[in-house]
C-alpha cells in the first residue's frame, strides 16, 4: 500500500519524470468539470424559510432549530443552488401555501427563484412537517413539490426530515440526480487511541465508532447496499482484509482476505458482487479480485507492485489502481481480467484513485513536484479518463489525499494533514466549497457510502 508520508516516500527510488500533458485553460478546465461531474455553471437562486411552529409542546422550539439548520445546510451544501442568506429574505414565516407571499421573495433584496417553505409541529411525541416547494415567478401554478412527514419527535429525527426534503429538492431541480444529505462518510481516526473504524454523516454531524480492535485498522470502504464494511487490519499475521456487518454488528467470515502476510486497499464492485484488493501472497503486492464472500479468488495483476484498486462502477469491467512498474507510484486503468492496462499520470507521485458514479472521471491524489527537494505539495485532481485532462482542485494546503466521490458525482471528501493533524474534509468536485468535517483526534482515509 502507497502511504503518502515523508517517510514511506523516501522508500522509493528518486527518479524525475517530465509531464506528457497539459492542463487546460482554467475556465476550460471549469467547464468540462462542471459538465462531468453535474455541477452548473448557472445556479438556481434558492431561498428557504424558516419552517413556522404550529404547536406548543416544549420539544417544537428545539426540534424547529435543528430542522432549519439543517435544511438550509444541506441545500447550501448542495452546489447546484446559489442560497439567499437569511439576513436577505423576508421575515415571514409562511406555513402554507396560502400565507405565502411570493412576490415578497421574488423582489429585491431576496431576488428567489424558487423558496422552501413549510410548518412544524409536535403532538403525542411525534414530529409532523409540512414542505413545500414553489416557483417565485408563476403566480398561476407555482408549487413545485409538496411533501409530509410524520415521524418519533427527536433531534435525530428532525435532521432526518429535513436531509430527506432537502434530497427530494435537489432530486426536483438537479436532473433527477439523488442527493446525498442521508449519506454516510467511512473513515478511520486515532481519537481512542488505537486507529478504528468510524462512521458520521455526510455534512460531518453524528460522528460514532464501529469497530473496537485496539489494533490499526484502515481503508474502510462500505458496500453498495449499506451492509458491511470491508477494510484491512494488522493481526497476528501481518495484513487482513477483514468484514464487518453493519446489520450484524459484528465481524462475518472474508477468508479471501487471510493469506500472504499483506492484504490491503479493499474495494467493492457496484453491483456488490465482487471485492477487488492488494495482495502480496503470490510475491510482490497484485490485484487479486474475491466474490463478496471472499471466495473464487483469483489474481488480475501481474507486474511491478499493484495496489488501491477501484472498480469502475458504470460498467464494472474495468479497475483503476496504483503501480510501482516504473518507479515512482503512479495511476493506472485495466480490464478487470488485466487486460489493456494504460498508464493516467506521468511524473511525480500519483496514488489513491477513486472513481467517478458515471464512470467518466478520476480524482486522486498528486505530488507532481516529487523529487529532490519536494517542496511537500500533494493536492487532489480531477482527470477527464477520455481525454487525460486534468483540474487541481485543492492547492498545497497541507498534504491533501485519500479523495473519495459522493454518489451524485458533485462532491468528493478527502484527507488534509497540515502540521501534526490530520482530519477529513468535504469540497465540491471543482475544488471549491472546502468544508472540514472532523475536529477531534487524527481522522484518515474516508469512504463516501453509496446511497
Amino acid at each position: 500500500m502507497f502511504v503518502p508520508m515523508k517517510v514511506s516516500l523516501r522508500v522509493w527510488p528518486v527518479l524525475l519524470f517530465g509531464l506528457l500533458f497539459l492542463s487546460a485553460a482554467a475556465t476550460q478546465a471549469q467547464d468540462w468539470v462542471h459538465t462531468g461531474t453535474n455541477l452548473s455553471n448557472t445556479s438556481i437562486r434558492l431561498a428557504a424559510a424558516d419552517f413556522k411552529p404550529v404547536s406548543t409542546d416544549p420539544q417544537t422550539p428545539a426540534l424547529q432549530a435543528v430542522f432549519n439548520a439543517t435544511l438550509y445546510n444541506d441545500l447550501n451544501n448542495a452546489g447546484i443552488f446559489e442560497m439567499v442568506s437569511k439576513s436577505l429574505a423576508p421575515q415571514a414565516m409562511p406555513g402554507s401555501p396560502q400565507e405565502i407571499v411570493l412576490s415578497q421573495w421574488a423582489a429585491d433584496p431576496a431576488n428567489a427563484a424558487m423558496v422552501a417553505f413549510g410548518s412544524l409541529s409536535v403532538t403525542n411525541g411525534r414530529l409532523v412537517v409540512y414542505g413545500w416547494l414553489d416557483d417565485t415567478r408563476n403566480a398561476q401554478n407555482p408549487q413545485v413539490l409538496a411533501q409530509q412527514f410524520n415521524e418519533q419527535a427527536s433531534e435525530e429525527m428532525a435532521r432526518t426530515i429535513a436531509h430527506r426534503f432537502a434530497d427530494a429538492i435537489i432530486d426536483r431541480l438537479g436532473g433527477g440526480i439523488n442527493g446525498i444529505a442521508e449519506t454516510k462518510i467511512y473513515f478511520v481516526s486515532s481519537r481512542t487511541g488505537s486507529k478504528e473504524i468510524w462512521v458520521m454523516d455526510y455534512d460531518g454531524a453524528n460522528q460514532h465508532q464501529i469497530t473496537h480492535f485496539g489494533s490499526i485498522s484502515l481503508s474502510p470502504r462500505v458496500s453498495p447496499d449499506n451492509s458491511r464494511v470491508a477494510f484491512e487490519t494488522l493481526g497476528r499475521n501481518g495484513w487482513d482484509i477483514r468484514m464487518y456487518s453493519l446489520d450484524l454488528g459484528r465481524l462475518v467470515n472474508f477468508p479471501g482476505g487471510y493469506a500472504g502476510g499483506s492484504n490491503h486497499t479493499p474495494a467493492w464492485s457496484s453491483d456488490g458482487t465482487r471485492i477487488a484488493f492488494s495482495s502480496a501472497r503470490s510475491g510482490r503486492p497484485q490485484i487479486w479480485i474475491s466474490d463478496d464472500s471472499g471466495g473464487r479468488l483469483h489474481q488480475v495483476s501481474a507486474f511491478g507492485t499493484d495496489t488501491s484498486p477501484v472498480w469502475n462502477p458504470r460498467t464494472n469491467a474495468q479497475l483503476a489502481f496504483v503501480s510501482g512498474r516504473t518507479g515512482e507510484p503512479q495511476i493506472y486503468i485495466m480490464g478487470q481480467d488485466g487486460s489493456n492496462v494504460q498508464r493516467m499520470t506521468d511524473g511525480g507521485y500519483a496514488v489513491s484513485p477513486s472513481w467517478s458514479p458515471n464512470g467518466g472521471m478520476l480524482t486522486f491524489s498528486w505530488n507532481r513536484k516529487y523529487g529532490p527537494g519536494d517542496p511537500g505539495g500533494q493536492d487532489i485532481y480531477i482527470m477527464d479518463i477520455a481525454s487525460k485532462r486534468w483540474l487541481q482542485a485543492t492547492h498545497e494546503s497541507g498534504n491533501n489525499d485519500f479523495p473519495s466521490w459522493s454518489p451524485d458525482g458533485r462532491h468528493v471528501v478527502f484527507q488534509r494533514k497540515v502540521g501534526r493533524h490530520t482530519e477529513i474534509w468535504s469540497m465540491l468536485a471543482d475544488g471549491t466549497h472546502q468544508q472540514q468535517l472532523t475536529q477531534k483526534g487524527d481522522n484518515f482515509m474516508p469512504d463516501w457510502s453509496w446511497k
